[in-house]
């Protein structure tokens, strides 16, 4: 399936509640605007076309704390605030965060300089692995659940037109682990799940489950992934 051809692994019904779930929270993110946040023991600031941490994304949070070690080479996707970066940088000396939001990128390198991993991170705007040199022992990514046109910076952080992005990164990352390397990938049924995993078995990556949460909105449930993927 290209992009191109893309079409919702899921009912036009619920199809249509999450175009619904994507207009309200566009709203509420841009009345949000910049803002600070505390999150598993970090201070960030949030520009107004950056997305913030959310309770959810404690589940990949957590999930980089255990899994990064001292001698990773890590790279964090679509860093946004950088959050994911700086967690890496706890423990690794090598931490490399790209995003195409050159406002992600600004902030995610005041937050590394805030939370004192300035020295060990290094961020720059990329469309994906274009201006990533090399291979990684752990790769991270937090991708947009949905497959939307975003109508600026903010909502790329959350929308994917036809899942582009992330039909490409599936097919690109193998190549970028390091042998034995691992890619940290979160997720959830608020977006096409059914079509990701189509894209994991696509990779020839393995995918194990390592976190979920669920959550009930509107009557349904949600729920929420991390994923570990390894060759």
């Amino acid at each position: 399936m290209s992009d191109d051809a893309y079409r919702p692994m899921m009912s036009d019904a619920y199809a249509a509640i999450l175009q619904r779930w994507h207009e309200a929270a566009s709203v509420e993110l841009h009345r949000l605007g910049a803002h600070e946040v505390s999150y598993l023991g970090l201070a960030l600031t949030i520009p107004d076309q950056v997305f913030p941490p959310t309770p959810m994304s404690e589940l990949l949070g957590r999930a980089v704390l255990d899994e990064v070690r001292d001698d990773d080479r890590v790279l964090d996707m679509g860093t946004g605030s950088g959050v994911n970066a700086i967690l890496a940088a706890g423990r690794s000396h090598d931490v490399v965060g790209v995003d195409i939001n050159p406002h992600a990128v600004a902030a995610a390198g005041r937050n590394a300089e805030r939370n004192h991993v300035a020295d060990r991170t290094a961020f720059f705007e990329s469309d994906l692995f274009e201006r990533v040199e090399g291979s990684f022992d752990l790769i991270v990514f937090d991708p947009p659940f949905r497959w939307f046109r975003p109508r600026d910076f903010l909502e790329a952080s959350f929308a994917d037109e036809n899942y582009r992005s992330l039909t490409r990164f599936m097919s690109e990352v193998r190549e970028r682990l390091n042998p034995g390397g691992r890619l940290l990938l979160f997720f959830g049924t608020s977006g096409d799940m059914a079509y990701l995993r189509r894209l994991i078995d696509r990779s020839g990556l393995r995918a194990d489950t390592i976190g979920t949460r669920d959550l009930a909105r509107d009557g349904i449930n949600v729920t929420y992934c991390t994923f570990r993927l390894t060759s």
